[in-house]
């Protein structure tokens, strides 16, 4: 049976993939941080559905903003099945408000768990992918990640480090079998709007003047979106998500945009020939392009 591990299991993106992969037949790891705590009515939700519904889910602590949690869930994955099939980054955090306003500690925070958080995991996985000449490793960004929105500055940031970190990855494990891709959402209700602190340096907020309400602003005609029929369902993503893991070998997309793309699916097609030339031509390294 393929396995799959993926962090942010407790909400959003991350629940319904965890629930969507286990009903394809894969055995789902569904980390969350707190599983015994805050989030224990979650993880009751996943076990009792997977129970009922005969799946195979097993639900375990993973914070992916420290290394023992990291390497602890991911040691416990290799001791029951010996191997990690896929990856699936979900876990994230969106800081939105005046970018000038949020301190640098609330700057790394914001990149701990977005930027670093995937570095911990993918650190963890890689050694046990290479010995197996096999793996799939599928990074949650989002359209923030290739645009730069106003407000969103900090959660921009770390998505886009994000992406250029996971496309270099992908062809340095190409040679080894193992596949990167990269998923696009666009604007969904999970909750992820309010889920970053306020800015800390109130100075600043005051020196924007009736600018500093802007963002709020923003975030109120996201929410009231999300109460509309023209909405998406964030089932969606988890569909995305569950189809490029479900793809052979070799054929998995870089990226997948999902749900309204404000025009990313076209930069994305625009950028592709650039960044192919690049490794192709300009590094003559066209072996990095496919997997082996």
């Amino acid at each position: 049976m393929k396995n799959a591990v993926i962090t942010g299991s407790s909400s959003g993106f991350g629940y319904l993939t965890a629930l969507t992969l286990a009903r394809k037949g894969y055995k789902v790891w569904a980390t969350m941080r707190n599983p015994e705590g805050k989030n224990a009515q979650k993880r009751d939700e996943l076990l009792s559905t997977a129970k009922s519904e005969n799946l195979s889910i097993e639900v375990i602590d993973l914070d992916v903003s420290r290394d023992e949690s990291v390497k602890k869930a991911i040691d416990q994955v290799i001791q029951a099945d010996g191997k990690v099939d896929t990856l699936i980054n979900n876990a994230g955090v969106m800081f939105v408000g005046i970018t000038e306003a949020y301190s640098l500690d609330q700057a790394k925070e914001q990149f701990e768990i977005n930027f670093y958080g995937p570095m911990r995991t993918i650190n963890a996985v890689l050694p046990h992918m290479r010995a197996a000449k096999d793996g799939l490793i599928i990074n949650v960004s989002s359209l923030a990640g290739r645009l730069s929105f106003p407000y969103f500055g900090i959660y921009c940031a770390s998505k886009h480090a994000l992406e250029t970190y996971s496309e270099s990855l992908s062809y340095e494990l190409a040679p080894f079998g193992i596949e990167v891709s990269i998923n696009e959402p666009g604007p969904f209700g999970t909750g992820l709007l309010y889920s970053g602190p306020k800015e800390a340096n109130a100075e600043v907020l005051e020196a924007y003047g009736d600018h500093k309400e802007v963002p709020g602003a923003m975030l109120k005609n996201f929410e009231g979106f999300f109460d509309t029929e023209d909405a998406l369902d964030p089932q969606l993503v988890a569909d995305d998500i569950v189809s490029v893991v479900e793809a052979p070998k070799g054929s998995r997309t870089r990226r997948k945009v999902s749900g309204i793309d404000y025009g990313t699916v076209e930069y994305n097609n625009q950028v592709a020939p650039i960044q192919e030339s690049l490794i192709k031509d300009s590094l003559q390294m066209g072996h990095l392009l496919a997997v082996s």
